[in-house]
């Protein structure tokens, strides 16, 4: 049986889909969220393998409380899903300065602050799991998300030397990059209008607004089964160091790695030029 500590438990969401999967494998489920008051009746059904913990990611304090409280109630946690998080969209260029603070505290300092306050645990026991959630934005970046795709190319970066780090203490490291996936991601879209400041970018990003709204409710992705899968993907002998979630995330990043591979084999002259000559 194991302990799950999965942070953005939003109902509707990615956190709850895990929750859910989870307890449905006969684990223990340790969900974290800014309103927990609105997962006490899902956690009454449950019981004592539940523990519903309030938690903003983005106070270490509180991380550590959290942390603390789950590890006293079932002494210790096997698994940790960096779920929560949020995409804003701007242009790169006028995006407002503290908007784009606080979307990286959100999506990249707030999982390493958790991830931190973890691994004690987990060295200590040597074992473990550690997902975060990442996005197809994360491997392909996506026009008028441009500050959302470097935090989730920033959370790529370090899941992949966190995974080299602590291969050898018995912990296990997998990034999931989902795509457009019916959650409440898009829910906030319509309530959110267009502040760019710059006019030569309002249109495009006019364009990415509307198409969020149109989308929502629509996404093809069915969290539940994305959920599912990052458990089969866990519990194989094999697992794999990145799982991409959804034929149109799948097929978005597929086409940008081969795009990204052609363009450099093609100038391969041009990169090994750049060495000093044999001997030298």
């Amino acid at each position: 049986m194991k302990t799950w500590f999965i942070t953005g438990g939003t109902p509707g969401g990615f956190g709850m889909a895990f929750a859910d999967a989870a307890l449905e494998e006969g684990d223990r489920v340790v969900v974290t969220a800014r309103r927990p008051a609105e997962l006490r009746a899902w956690a009454e059904t449950h019981g004592d393998r539940v523990l519903v913990l309030p938690l903003d990611v983005t106070d270490t304090q509180q991380i550590h409380r959290a942390v603390s409280a789950a590890e006293a109630r079932f002494g210790g946690i096997d698994v940790l899903v960096n779920n929560a998080g949020r995409g804003w969209y701007g242009s790169v260029e006028g995006m407002d300065d503290a908007a784009v603070r606080n979307l990286f505290e959100l999506n990249f300092f707030a999982v390493l602050a958790v991830t931190r306050a973890v691994l004690p645990g987990m060295r200590a026991r040597r074992s473990g799991w550690i997902v975060n959630m990442s996005s197809v934005a994360g491997l392909a970046g996506v026009l008028g998300f441009g500050h959302y795709t470097a935090a989730k190319h920033a959370i790529e970066g370090m899941t992949d030397v966190l995974r080299q780090e602590v291969a050898q203490l018995g912990i296990k490291v997998l990034a999931v990059e989902p795509g457009a996936f019916r959650t409440q991601a898009y829910a906030g879209f319509a309530d959110e209008p267009v502040k760019e400041t710059i006019e030569d970018y309002q249109e495009m990003l006019r364009t990415v607004r509307a198409a969020m709204v149109d989308q929502d409710g629509k996404q093809p992705g069915d969290p539940r089964l994305g959920a599912r899968a990052v458990i089969a993907a866990i519990n194989r002998d094999d697992p794999p160091h990145r799982l991409v979630l959804g034929s149109g995330g799948y097929d978005r990043v597929i086409d940008k790695l081969e795009t990204t591979l052609t363009e450099i084999r093609a100038h391969e002259a041009v990169s090994r030029g750049s060495d000093f000559p044999p001997g030298h």
